[in-house]
């Protein structure tokens, strides 16, 4: 009668076949998952020795959608150029009979500086477009651990991402005798590892950026929820960097800056790191104007300065999370996110995880500069590969969205998963349709779904209906809930909470949005009075009793595969699939109260509801015009 994802799989493993084959394959797969579960034993990365094919199976483990490959394509595939301005003809007076015949040119050799290269040519030789990411590698770390760190680094070049790398050794202390010598030889440590992977590095022992504020700071006058950069770096500035990337090297940098008195001194990695994303993106976009001004110009071997990504490689891994008990945010939105993480830090993280709130305030400085499309990763050293899987998907290595049951027993959620930042977007929550941007909605709806809204019946439902709307930034994604009363004699208690829509505009799809707008629903609706529900959404925070979720969706709706992610259970209704997703809070209660006897496949509460649910759901309007 239905099925679900976290509770009933269990009884589907259970029918086993009398045949021989059946039975050693059920004992297989009962192998693998008792191996699965003994993650104590699993041998560390660093000791691990990578197969030939391990660039390739990383790239197969990111297990990109067909929206990831897109996305990555639009970075790093080939761009088409734009057309060249026709010139003008100039005039061509009669030639005079003394003047010298004019020499057929092709019978001279050609000057190869003067042939212009084919853009097909061009675009063979370079079949990607690279990008850069800046790199803080965070040590001190062993040479296999090195190794490992620059076999990620050489992946990214091979798929377009060329790093900018800059060194820091927090067991160096600032001012000690010898730490230039040390820090010299640190980037020279980090070098021999990319060359030892087939890379080329070139190590930059100059200081790149320098120290205060950049002019014309102070006299801005806008609010910044960011930290402004305490150095900055001009244009011309950068020619280590360009000159590197122009020769295929990978710039390795040392935290150095340059004072008022031209004089080099150690300063810490994050102000050089800060200072070069803001650098890099203003140079970028100055290389851009003087190339539309001069559309004749095919700069090949150009690289985009942009920086694309931010990566901060240490021995940390991400920032740690209280709904997760001490595991990993897996993914951050900066713009609502930032002051609660510091409120909720624990003290004991401090001496496990010095450096995470300051990695975190980098993060929101760096994105800040950079495009909107941009992410900042936090990964331990034992994790390499996953720095693939976010390249090509640009999401995190678990979606923050899925069931917190799935998350707890999902083996690749550990200490070392990798912590996914973006700037993100404000969440809130209105409680009333007079709080509604109808315009704003009407577009958000109409250019997701693209169909056209029956305005005068979908307002009228919504004012007599809205339990709430949860809105993404300026309307880039909503979730409309609505209060659905029961029949009398139902036997149902209370109303059903119902999601009537669930939208993101195109240009945000793929952005985090949806993630952070489904993580909001969560902790209004079926995942209130737990814990890790109290999140900074401009609603309850996780105060109250949670409520079961119903919705409804078409059965070819192409996202339903996300919906069967997260979803307790689903049953089919002709043209249509019922989803809902069980309050967690009772769930957890009932579980608590049986101790080990565990749950039911069919509880007291649940029996008959999915009558009382399809009756009520199915009879829902539709909100569009025919």
């Amino acid at each position: 009668m239905l099925s679900s994802s976290i509770r009933h799989g269990s009884h589907r493993a259970a029918a086993t076949s009398s045949k021989a084959r059946s039975a050693q394959t059920f004992k297989a797969f009962y192998a693998t998952i008792r191996q699965l579960r003994q993650s104590n034993a699993a041998p560390e990365t660093d000791d691990l020795e990578p197969p030939d094919n391990d660039f390739i199976m990383s790239i197969l483990r990111a297990n990109p959608s067909l929206r990831d490959t897109k996305s990555y394509l639009a970075s790093f595939g080939p761009r088409p150029k734009p057309a060249p301005r026709p010139e003008p003809k100039p005039d061509n007076p009669p030639i005079p009979a003394t003047q010298e015949p004019i020499v057929d040119s092709a019978a001279q050799p050609p000057d190869i500086q003067q042939i212009p290269r084919s853009p097909v040519v061009a675009s063979i030789l370079n079949p990607i477009v690279r990008r850069t990411a800046l790199v803080k590698i965070q040590g001190p770390f062993t040479d296999r651990q090195l190794e490992s760190i620059a076999r990620g680094m050489v992946y990214l070049e091979k798929l377009g991402l060329v790093s900018v790398i800059v060194i820091e050794n927090d067991s160096l202390r600032k001012g000690a005798d010898g730490e230039r010598a040390a820090m010299t030889e640190e980037a020279m440590r980090v070098a021999n590892a990319l060359e030892k992977q087939g890379a080329k590095a070139r190590p930059v022992f100059g200081s790149i950026v320098r120290l205060g504020p950049k002019p014309g700071d102070d006299n801005t006058p806008e609010q910044r929820d960011f930290a402004v950069p305490e150095a900055h770096t001009f244009p011309s500035d950068l020619v280590h960097i360009r000159s590197a990337l122009r020769a295929g090297e990978i710039p390795i940098l040392l935290p150095l800056a340059m004072d008022s008195f031209c004089r080099t001194t150690r300063v810490d990695a994050n102000d050089v790191i800060a200072a070069l994303a803001r650098g890099m993106a203003e140079a970028a976009a100055a290389d851009g104007r003087r190339q539309d001004e001069n559309q004749e110009a095919e700069l090949f071997d150009e690289i985009d300065l942009t920086p694309l990504r931010l990566m901060i490689i240490n021995k940390e891994g991400g920032v740690p999370s209280y709904a997760r008990s001490g595991l990993p945010h897996l993914l951050i939105n900066l713009t609502s996110e930032f002051s609660y993480i510091h409120d909720t830090f624990d003290p004991q993280w401090r001496q496990t995880h010095r450096t995470a709130l300051s990695n975190l305030a980098l993060a929101s400085t760096c994105l800040h500069y950079m495009p909107p499309t941009s992410s900042a990763v936090m990964v331990s050293h034992r994790s390499p590969s996953s720095l693939i899987a976010n390249l090509i998907t640009n999401k995190p290595a678990v979606s923050s969205s899925l069931p917190h049951a799935l998350l707890q027993g999902n083996r690749k959620l550990t200490p070392h998963t990798p912590t996914l930042l973006r700037r993100g977007l404000p969440i809130r929550v209105l409680r009333t349709a007079a709080e509604i941007d109808k315009p704003r909605l009407k577009a958000l709806l109409e250019q997701s779904f693209k169909r056209t809204l029956d305005e005068d019946a979908f307002w009228q439902r919504l004012d007599q209906h809205l339990d709430y709307v949860i809105v993404a930034g300026d309307y880039a994604g909503a979730a409309i809930v609505t209060s659905e009363p029961c029949p009398p004699g139902s036997g149902a208690h209370g109303p059903i909470t119902y999601l009537d829509k669930f939208a993101v505009l195109p240009s945000h799809q793929g952005d985090g949005t949806v993630d952070f707008l489904w993580v909001a629903l969560h902790d209004e609706s079926y995942g209130l009075g737990l814990p890790f529900s109290a999140n900074p959404n401009g609603g309850k925070e996780g105060k109250g009793e949670g409520r079961d979720l119903v919705w409804r969706s078409r059965a070819n709706n192409p996202v339903n595969k996300w919906y069967f992610e997260r979803s307790s259970g689903h049953v089919r209704f002709g043209d249509w699939v019922l989803f809902w997703c069980d309050a967690e809070k009772r769930l957890k209660t009932e579980e608590g109260r049986r101790a080990n006897a565990g749950l039911s496949y069919v509880e007291e509460w649940e029996r008959g509801r999915l009558t009382v649910w399809s009756d009520v759901v199915m009879k829902v309007p539709s909100s569009w015009k025919k």
